[in-house]
C-alpha cells in the first residue's frame, strides 16, 4: 500500500489549514507557499475535501478555505478517504460490492491482508489534525500561526 502525493499533500494542507485558520479564511496561495503545493493542486484538492464535508470555502476579497469542522474530529484517515477513496494493502480487501479476486474464500492470505488493512485504518482515523498541529508545533516543525490565529475554536466558514 502506498499513500499517494495527492493524499499526503492533502494531510498537510489541511495541517497547515488548521494551524492559520480560526477566524478568517486561508487564502490557497498561502498554504501552497508554505507547503511548497502549487496553489491549483491545492484548489484541486480542496475541491475534494470540500465534497467530503472537511473544508468550506468564501469567495471574493478576504476568501479562502476553512475548516468545516473542528480539528479535533477530522482524522488523517477522513482527509486520506476524501481524496484517494478506501485505504487497503492489497486491492482484494478494498470495500466492494463484488470480490476483486475469484480466490477470496480459499485464499490463506487474505485475513492477514484484511485485518492489517484494518489496524491501517485504526490507526489512521486515532490521529486528528489537532493531534498532527500539536505534535509539529512540539517538534518545531511548522511556525507559529499567523497573527493570532490557528487551531481551536469553532470552524471558520458558517
Amino acid at each position: 500500500m502506498r499513500i499517494s502525493t495527492r493524499g499526503r499533500y492533502a494531510l498537510r494542507a489541511m495541517v497547515d489549514l488548521a494551524l492559520h485558520s480560526d477566524e478568517e479564511p486561508v487564502a490557497r496561495q498561502d498554504i501552497a507557499e508554505r507547503q511548497d503545493i502549487s496553489a491549483d493542486y491545492v484548489a484541486q484538492l480542496f475541491c475534494s475535501l470540500n465534497e467530503a464535508g472537511l473544508v468550506g470555502s468564501v469567495k471574493g476579497p478576504g476568501g479562502g478555505y476553512c475548516l468545516a469542522r473542528d480539528p479535533t474530529v477530522i482524522t488523517a484517515l477522513d482527509v486520506i478517504q476524501a481524496v484517494e477513496g478506501p485505504v487497503a494493502v492489497v486491492h482484494c480487501v478494498l470495500p466492494s460490492d463484488e470480490p476483486s479476486c475469484n480466490r477470496v474464500d480459499r485464499c490463506v492470505t487474505y485475513l492477514l491482508w484484511k485485518r492489517l488493512s484494518a489496524m491501517i485504518d485504526d490507526f489512521l482515523n486515532s490521529v486528528t489534525l489537532q493531534d498532527m498541529c500539536d505534535e509539529a508545533r512540539q517538534l518545531g516543525l511548522l511556525s507559529p500561526p499567523d497573527k493570532g490565529h490557528g487551531v481551536g475554536g469553532e470552524p471558520s466558514c458558517k
